[in-house]
């Protein structure tokens, strides 16, 4: 058959595929063309072996000097670094990133940096205060039905603009057995917790047999409702989700599963393997994306990550403001940008690809959504409005009546706090310094508003 060039007016063509397909493709090329400069005499089956590729992680700054390009300075300065933080990146990822682009949105996110060392003021080691809110080592009990439950500071790849930094420095590798007992006690002991968020380090990294202790651990409690994990093991480390283990996890529902791409060129057919099958052993999948000064900061960039994770069915659920953390200034974009992205993708797509914006506030806080507002004002019955294309309309409300239930009826006695204690009329007041003395069972420093 003789070959027939293609047109401009071919639908194939390079030229007429819509410019998202067209950078997607050419990173896939990118992916290949580095796994065989790098990796030339590596089988498929050690490729495609999670163990192999965590033996094989770049983890020196000699690896990173002899892959990247670093002057004499940048080379001084990341010894400090490397002093500082750890380094790991699988050869999975690596070979995802493109060495000809010194301002690749991967290679920023896995790389050191010399902008590491740029530390203002307001940065700090623990900005959430998780050590605050820590009534056992390894529990962070934050909010009143959940908590979180950190097995490792073990990562198959560290993120440059990770929150919990600090732990790479304090302690290496998985939680004792010892420690773990005494954060399922806790657990125990408190029957207001029904979801636990199990995280780390990726607990994802960890192996099956003590994985699965914990779990059965935790299932064990009958106040547990809800098991969730945080991890990026589906991102860097694809291979690790393997038959083996979602047969193991499935044994332990519900499970869920927060996971956390950040730029539509880690999604790749080797990810999207792996969250299917977390899906077909009936886990659901939720992103959890960080906004990033050069990574994704682009309305287009994270309309192409959003719409990415719908092809894949992975529900765009959060996209966070970057923590105030030490070695992450230059990450750091404004609550601004983010509300114009937000702005951007609603309308223009699905409305199941918006993520919610949040801060997570300095100090322990919590979550604080940040959206557009697209409530103009009431006034008496009425709202003004805008939508989308900002076209501004009036919609007449039905006048507000009071609500009768017995459920509500029996909130007088409900053991909540904060806003929600003016909603349940159970106060006519509301004082933060209340927050200083929770009933999570521990005493927490905040600043005081008197």
């Amino acid at each position: 058959m003789s070959s027939v060039p293609v047109s401009e007016a071919d639908p194939a063509s390079p030229k007429q595929q819509p410019l998202s397909s067209r950078l997607k493709k050419d990173h896939l090329q990118i992916s290949k063309a580095n796994r065989a400069r790098l990796y030339p005499s590596v089988t498929d089956e050690q490729w495609n072996d999670w163990k192999w590729q965590q033996k094989n992680r770049v983890t020196s700054l000699e690896q990173i000097t002899q892959l990247f390009a670093v002057d004499e300075f940048s080379s001084a300065r990341l010894t400090e670094i490397f002093e500082l933080y750890r380094t790991a990146i699988t050869p999975y990822y690596l070979c995802l990133i493109d060495f000809d682009d010194p301002h690749d949105p991967l290679r920023a996110q896995a790389v050191p940096s010399v902008e590491e060392m740029t530390n203002p003021g307001e940065l700090v080691w623990d900005p959430l205060n998780e050590e605050g809110d820590s009534p056992v080592t390894g529990i962070v009990h934050r909010y009143p039905d959940r908590c979180l439950f950190l097995v490792t500071s073990y990562c198959p790849l560290y993120c440059r603009y990770c929150t919990r930094k600090r732990k790479w420095v304090d302690e290496d590798g998985t939680t004792g057995q010892r420690r773990i007992e005494k954060m399922i006690e806790y657990v125990a002991e408190h029957p207001e917790i029904r979801d636990v968020i199990v995280s780390g380090g990726d607990p994802l990294s960890l192996s099956l047999t003590y994985l699965e202790k914990i779990l059965a651990g935790l299932r064990a409690i009958p106040h547990v409702e809800i098991i969730r994990f945080g991890s990026r093991v589906p991102v860097f480390l694809p291979q690790r989700i393997d038959a083996e283990m979602t047969s193991m996890l499935e044994k332990y529902h519900p499970i869920w599963i927060n996971t956390h791409f950040n730029h539509p060129n880690e999604i790749t057919p080797e990810a999207a393997a792996a969250c299917d099958r977390l899906l077909r052993a009936g886990i659901p999948v939720n992103n959890q994306a960080v906004l990033l000064r050069g990574v994704n900061d682009c309305a287009y960039t994270m309309r192409d990550l959003v719409q990415g994770l719908m092809k894949i069915r992975v529900r765009p659920y959060y996209l966070y403001l970057c923590d105030q953390v030490m070695g992450a200034e230059h990450f750091r974009t404004s609550i601004g940008e983010g509300i114009e992205i937000i702005e951007f993708l609603r309308g223009h797509t699905s409305g199941l690809a918006v993520p919610q914006f949040v801060m997570d506030a300095p100090g322990g806080g919590g979550k604080v959504p940040l959206m557009p507002n697209y409530v103009l004002g009431h006034y008496g019955d009425s709202m003004v409005y805008r939508n989308f294309e900002g076209v501004i309309g009036r919609f007449d409300d039905v006048p507000r009546q009071a609500h009768h239930c017995e459920r509500c009826a029996e909130r007088e006695n409900a053991d909540e706090r904060g806003i929600a204690r003016l909603l349940n009329r159970t106060a006519d007041r509301f004082e933060p310094t209340a927050v200083r003395d929770t009933p999570r069972g521990i005493t927490v420093k905040r600043r005081s508003t008197e």
